[in-house]
């Protein structure tokens, strides 16, 4: 019975980390866009293709957000009241820019580039509503944290 509440708590995870990344991840990509922050070369939703599999950009986004949700909702510790929120935010918001920014492009074979202020934040406000928008969609499916190391 545990078993099977844990395997539903991490598919709707990916499901909320999913649909995350489609409404507030992008929103926010779009609302940077849209104030002339983020280059209009790279927009929303974008369909462009994402080697190796030349899946559209935004499956590809969509898929790891749903990944990463999985990955924190089993990492993260059981938070409540404004903790659970300024955790899963500020999760999103600095380690997954950090991740962007500094694995992803080793991970490509690609170099990586020189940091900077802006582009950090760029991407905590991006990835920081993805985490809210993952939090409130978890809150909204009541899914719990999987506990499988606890018997």
């Amino acid at each position: 019975m545990q078993a099977a509440s844990s395997v539903k708590n991490l598919t709707l995870a990916f499901v909320a980390g999913f649909v995350a990344v489609l409404v507030f991840h992008q929103g926010a990509w779009a609302a940077l866009h849209f104030a002339n922050i983020v280059p209009a070369s790279k927009p929303a939703w974008s369909m462009a293709p994402v080697p190796p599999f030349n899946v559209p950009t935004i499956l590809s986004q969509a898929f790891w957000g749903g990944i990463w949700a999985v990955v924190l909702t089993v990492l993260m510790p059981s938070a409540y009241g404004w903790n659970y929120w300024v955790s899963w935010i500020l999760t999103g918001a600095i380690l997954l820019t950090a991740v962007a920014l500094f694995v992803v492009p080793l991970l490509k074979g690609m170099p990586v580039g020189e940091f900077s202020w802006p582009r950090f934040a760029i991407g905590a406000i991006v990835n920081g509503s993805w985490g809210f928008g993952t939090a409130l969609l978890l809150r909204a499916m009541r899914v719990t944290t999987p506990r499988p190391f606890v018997s």
